[in-house]
This record gives structure tokens, sequence and C-alpha cells, in this order.
């Protein structure tokens, strides 16, 4: 182990990555028309493929700008989930836990900045972009670990500025009413629910006077650049991760919706795999460039895959939590790889199954968290970063 935790309490470990950004592609992408094609398979449909730039690594035939980049990727090819609803498997995959009625379960990116603490104290350390009701979530934890939702990127954080019309003087002496009002309340009634009222109106004051309050303006960015990561919001999203991660936030998750082929998977993949080639090869080009990508860990998660049989009534394909495929890259992480097998047609994992426990234990073990550390609910119950997770570390470099 290696340095304390913020509060001294948690014993850290080693870190290779310092941040993440994670991108979410919802409803279940395609392992077969992504990342892991089988060429000649039956189960492969039209959907053809191209050797990559490292041996052994092939991508399909929509993510020809990826193909120059598969050097700086590790592909999970065996990925194992136990969960086959999108709700369900969601929310498996951001907190290594089933989804119950009776708790919240935090997800990474709460850990992380719960565990290691915030590094720019004026910005949230855990931002959201395009997220969902099961994607990035503080959990049980105290707001402050929730992640700033951003609804788009192009607008960057809204109403971060005073009222029209409100000077500074009388802004500071209604916020000071307000405090006063609210720390009455705190002291008679304190619960998590109205600490977090409070918690709110202090994060926001502080992001109002930050320096850094330009980092959600992609607009800053030159158009060389804005061009290169595309003008579809999911390409937006992963500029505004780069620059906040830039500024010291620690995990920035990005979603891409639309992944729920059951009917037309293929004419389905040449739409949605397009804008998520061009701007994850920009984004791993431009962390490379900027001396970023050796301790920021990129992440590619689903909830699960979709069947490598074709439901040729629809030509479609079926959720299939059974096999599929998530990718990781730099913080640490080996290039150039693929780690886990399936067999020849996609149906099984045949060597180095990976469950969504020991994926997300992997990523919490390039940040330097302790996945055998056990913290308590408000309920009195014990929980991990990664339930029973082992990290995988052959993984890494």
């Amino acid at each position: 182990s290696g340095a304390l935790s913020q509060d001294g309490a948690i014993p850290l470990q080693h870190a290779t990555a310092k941040r993440v950004i994670y991108l979410y592609m919802s409803g279940g992408m395609s392992q077969l028309d992504t990342f892991s094609p089988k060429p000649g398979a039956a189960t492969q449909g039209p959907t053809e493929s191209l050797q990559s730039n490292a041996d052994d690594v092939r991508v399909s035939e929509h993510f020809p700008l990826m193909a120059r980049h598969m050097d700086k990727v590790c592909v999970v090819e065996s990925v194992n989930s136990n969960q086959g609803a999108h709700a369900q498997g969601q929310y498996y995959m951001h907190t290594s836990y089933e989804l119950r009625g009776t708790i919240r379960h935090p997800s990474l990116g709460a850990w992380l900045n719960y565990m290691a603490g915030p590094v720019n104290e004026t910005l949230p350390g855990h931002v959201a972009i395009n997220g969902g009701l099961y994607n990035a979530s503080g959990g049980f934890l105290e707001s402050k670990y929730m992640p700033l939702p951003i609804g788009s990127a192009e607008d960057g954080l809204q109403n971060s500025a005073r009222a029209e019309g409100v000077s500074e003087r009388i802004f500071d002496r209604r916020m000071e009413r307000l405090r006063e009002m609210n720390e009455a309340f705190r002291d008679r009634y304190n619960t998590k629910e109205v600490r977090a009222y409070g918690d709110m109106y202090e994060q926001a004051l502080s992001l109002m006077d930050s320096q850094d309050l330009d980092a959600f303006d992609i607009s800053k960015e030159p158009e060389s650049i804005q061009a290169a990561y595309g003008s579809d919001p999911f390409g937006k999203g992963c500029l505004l991760a780069r620059r906040l991660i830039e500024h010291d936030v620690r995990f920035v998750e990005v979603v891409k919706n639309g992944w729920d082929t059951h009917a037309e998977n293929f004419d389905q993949m040449g739409e949605l795999c397009p804008p998520v080639d061009r701007a994850l090869s920009a984004l791993l080009a431009d962390l490379d460039a900027r001396g970023l990508l050796e301790d920021t860990m990129v992440v590619l998660a689903t909830e699960f895959g979709r069947t490598p049989r074709i439901n040729t009534q629809r030509d479609g394909r079926d959720h299939y939590p059974k096999a599929f495929t998530c990718l990781l890259a730099g913080g640490g992480i080996q290039g150039g790889i693929k780690y886990g097998k399936t067999d020849a047609e996609g149906h099984e994992v045949i060597e180095n199954i990976v469950t969504v426990e020991d994926f997300n234990a992997t990523i919490a073990y390039g940040l330097g968290l302790p996945t055998e550390y056990e913290m308590y609910s408000p309920s009195g119950r014990p929980f991990r970063v990664a339930h029973k997770g082992i990290p995988v570390k052959a993984m890494f470099t």
C-alpha cells in the first residue's frame, strides 16, 4: 500500500492512473460488429473486418480510424455479466452490485472521489455527460460525491453566473442569509438529505467563483480540434471530457445512446459506429500528444453484448450478457493486446473470463483504490468498491 486517503483512514495503493474518462455505450453494443469481429463465421453477418496496427487485433469495418490506434488499447473480449436487462445491466456495470429497491450503490467515480479526494477543490471531481438513471451515481455516499450532470457538452455548465441585475453585494447578502437558515435547519434535522441541500449551494458557489470555469466551454478549443472530435453530441462530450481532466476533474463519464439493435442491426451500425470511431480515435491521439494518456485511463464499456446468432426476421441481434467486449487504454494499461478469448463464433468465453466485478476491480486497481477495503452504508452493511471483483493485473504493463 502507499498513501492514505483524504481523511487518513483508507490505505491507498500505488496508482498507475490519476483520472478516468469513461465512455459508456448504452443499450448493449454489438461486439462482433465493433471490436471483436469473427471473420468467416456465420455469426458475423455482412460486417467486414480490418487489421489494426496491433498484431492479432482486428476491428470491424466501421472503425477505420481506431484501426490506427489499437496499439494503445487492451481489448477485453471475455467480459461476462449475469444481468440481461437494460436497467439492471447498466446498474451492475456501473456499481458491481445488483439493482435493488432498498439501496443505491456508488459508481466508480463516486468511489474514487470518496477514497482519494478531489484534486481541484473548486471543480467537481465527478462529471456525467448525457447520463441516464442507472449510469453514474453517488449511491449511498454524501451528495458531494454525486456526479455533476451535464445535459449537453455544447452548452456546457448552465446557470453558472449571477442573475442579471443582481449585484455582488446583494448576492452575497442573500447567500449569507440562506446559510444562516440552512445551518439552523441542519442543526435540528441533520440528515443526508438536509446536508445535500446545503452542500449543493456551497458547491455551486465554489464553481461560480472558480478560475477553471472555462473548462466547461468547448468553444475555446481551436476549430481543428473541434473538427477532429466531430460535431455530434458524443464527440463534443469526449472533447469536454478531455478539457475537464486537464483541469483535474478525476472522473468524467460520456454516454452514447442507441445500441439496442434488436432490429436492423447492420444498418444501425453504419450510423452508430462512425461517431465513436472518430471521437475515440481523436481522444486517444489528443491525450497521447498532450502527455496525458500515460496517467489517464480511458474506458469503453456497455451493459452487455448482442447475440452472435442473427435474428433473421428482424435482421437484428438481441441481448447477450454471456460474452461481450469492453476496452481499456492508457493509465498503465498494456496496449495492442487482447485479453480473454471467445470461441470461433463468439458464443462462449473459452479463455480468461472477466466478470463485470473483475472489470471494475481492474479499473479501481489502476486508480490505486483498495478493492478489499470495506466501508459501511448508513444502514450498517459492508460494501467494497467492486464487490467481490479481482483485478486483472495482467492487463497492466
